[in-house]
């Protein structure tokens, strides 16, 4: 028994150092940086050092609801946050809906091809991204062009500077660069379902949309849930790369989002404290999100995923 205890305990210690390597890395990576959150404390002043002189307690904090101009601007900040998550949550179904017809096309050849064309824009960076729209609908661009040409319109369209639909564009070029991407997950669940389940409903006379509703659908819904719960709990979150590089003067009000607006604070304005002060808000209500999410996973599907 004790020799079974033994050869257990070290199977035990085995697998604790296969993912060592990776708790490090966390560690290094995510919980390391978290010491930079002190910054938020003090008036910081790069490049001189932190020292108790310089300590300011909870004044960052406090300015962000005291100062009228600083509260109207984090609210529009924050109203823009919400809006582009929330497009992007109530349209979260589209990568499924991508995936259960791609699985649909019964050329191998084809669907591999539309597979991967539309899976590379993924790796494509915002610079690039932002230089072919910029190529496309800039004054001088193919659009504007050929419209032009065509007489439909008398002077060029302000496609990139407008910011009366700059949520619903930053939208569509966001699902035109992870569409794709985010439908791999979709297609390894769907490959994942039992085969013999298509094979009794073909016998039965069911056509493939019947398919696709009774089985494939029900099948990767719980991949989708997960998928959206995670979603939920980043609702917060939009990065910065996509905005920084479409944002101007003439769509900043529209397309600033939370994490772009904390990284002009930083490094546009100098405002390191504030803009730390920030991010730890936003962080708590992130892990809010997180819980609420975990909460009603657990209450809608019967188990959580933390």
């Amino acid at each position: 028994m004790k020799l079974f205890q033994n050869k257990k305990k070290k199977k035990s210690i085995i697998e604790f150092l296969y993912i060592l390597p990776f708790l490090i890395l966390i560690a290094v990576f995510a919980y390391y940086p978290l010491y930079g959150w002190v910054y938020a404390f003090f008036d910081y002043r790069p490049p001189q050092p932190l020292t108790m002189d310089n300590f300011v307690g909870l004044k960052w904090f406090q300015s962000l609801v005291s100062n009228p101009v600083k509260t109207k601007q984090i609210v529009n900040v924050v109203t823009n946050t919400l809006v582009m998550s929330g497009i992007t949550v109530t349209t979260s179904w589209l990568p499924m809906l991508f995936a259960v017809f791609l699985n649909e096309i019964k050329c191998i050849p084809f669907r591999k091809a539309v597979q991967t064309v539309t899976t590379i824009p993924n790796f494509i960076s915002w610079v690039l991204v932002y230089s072919v729209a910029f190529n496309i609908f800039n004054n001088t661009g193919v659009v504007n062009q050929v419209f032009v040409s065509l007489g439909i319109i008398d002077k060029p369209i302000q496609f990139l500077q407008a910011s009366e639909h700059v949520w619903l564009t930053q939208w569509l070029w966001l699902t035109w660069k992870n569409l794709g991407w985010a439908a791999i997950m979709y297609i390894a669940a769907i490959t994942s379902i039992d085969e013999e389940l298509f094979e009794a409903a073909k016998v039965d006379g069911a056509t493939r949309m019947q398919m696709i509703r009774y089985i494939t659908i029900p099948s990767i819904l719980p991949t989708y849930f997960v998928l959206l719960m995670l979603s939920i709990a980043s609702f917060l979150t939009n990065g910065m790369e996509q905005y920084y590089v479409f944002q101007n003067a003439f769509n900043k009000e529209k397309i600033q989002v939370l994490d772009l607006y904390v990284f002009n604070l930083a490094m546009g304005s100098g405002s390191y404290s504030v803009a730390t002060a920030l991010s730890i808000l936003k962080s708590m209500i992130s892990l809010i999100l997180l819980s609420l999410a975990n909460g009603i996973s657990k209450l809608v599907r019967g188990e959580s995923f933390l």
